[in-house]
């Protein structure tokens, strides 16, 4: 009860001064390319930084349990919800600015949007991330990649605020990036914007990269289903897929998830899953997995409000 009453303060607090979209127990299935989540008890938008500000440090007065989210592409959401406040960090967040080969961009940039702005100023070196569906913002936190290439290959700088809403800026090696980590996972500090340092290119070869790389993508990957994307990362040995798949879970239905038969990398739903089907189908697959090669799984997506 004190802590709804800490919520009902914190909202009271926001509506006074936040210009942004300020919602309550939203359903965060809405929010989410699983479409799986129950509602968020404050569900707030920013216009612009000094929103973000706001919120930030109403968070940390008040203690509210919170979660940032991009375009919702990395996670699985509890069928319960979230005690607490979702800030997304979206399409106000646009800023976008070339100094030669350098491209700053704002963290509510789509990776497939920023992938064709820089095509078209004749810069390679970013068709990597043209097809995966996330933000700029929650990409660069995790050090996403794909087809050989990382956010590491190319960010030089990350702008990014902390709950006091004070700026800090990080270089490429004060970020720390590893395989799907950085300075930023799991920390308290939020992306507002990364300059990226590019080759020049050819525009007609860079689209035809691009181009490339996307029907690939559309072959091997089941885009036709929702999902939160790869399910696992990498082991240190191996491949989560070919081990998956090699256990003989291709296509293993757990209610209304399934171990995706196009490609064993991911857990989609297939039959309206809600959070519970998706989590315990991980839980079969990591043990499968474990009692066969010795490897344990770790997940790749991102869980919110309950655990594995």
């Amino acid at each position: 009860m004190e802590y709804q009453l800490q919520i009902n303060r914190m909202m009271e607090e926001l509506t006074k001064s936040f210009k942004g979209t300020l919602l309550k127990d939203e359903p965060l299935k809405n929010h989410t390319y699983f479409k799986i989540g129950g509602p968020a008890s404050l569900f707030a938008v920013p216009e612009d930084t000094e929103d973000l500000k706001t919120v930030l440090k109403l968070i940390k007065k008040y203690e509210i349990d919170y979660f940032i989210i991009g375009n919702g592409t990395n996670l699985l959401v509890s069928d319960e919800g979230f005690k607490g406040i979702i800030v997304k960090i979206g399409e106000k967040f646009n800023k976008l600015n070339r100094d030669g080969n350098k491209v700053t961009a704002g963290a509510g940039i789509l990776l497939s949007s920023l992938a064709k702005y820089i095509a078209k100023e004749s810069l390679a070196g970013f068709e990597f991330a043209s097809g995966i569906p996330g933000y700029l913002g929650g990409a660069v936190p995790i050090n996403a990649g794909a087809y050989g290439g990382e956010m590491k290959d190319i960010v030089t700088k990350v702008k990014c605020m902390d709950m006091d809403g004070k700026i800090h800026e990080f270089s490429n090696k004060e970020m720390k990036f590893a395989y799907r980590h950085s300075k930023l996972t799991d920390s308290e500090y939020v992306v507002l914007e990364a300059e990226l340092e590019l080759i020049p290119g050819v525009v007609e070869d860079i689209m035809e990269k691009i181009k490339e790389l996307n029907e690939k993508r559309t072959s091997k990957q089941p885009l036709n289903l929702p999902s939160a994307g790869s399910t696992f990362k990498r082991p240190s040995n191996g491949y989560a897929s070919k081990l998956i798949e090699d256990a003989g879970l291709k296509g293993l239905k757990y209610r209304g998830a399934m171990v995706s038969d196009k490609h064993s990398g991911f857990i989609v739903s297939h039959d309206n899953a809600n959070c519970e089907d998706v989590l315990e189908l991980m839980r079969i697959v990591i043990s499968a997995v474990y009692d066969k090669y010795g490897i344990k799984l770790e997940p790749e997506i991102k869980i919110v409000g309950t655990k594995l």
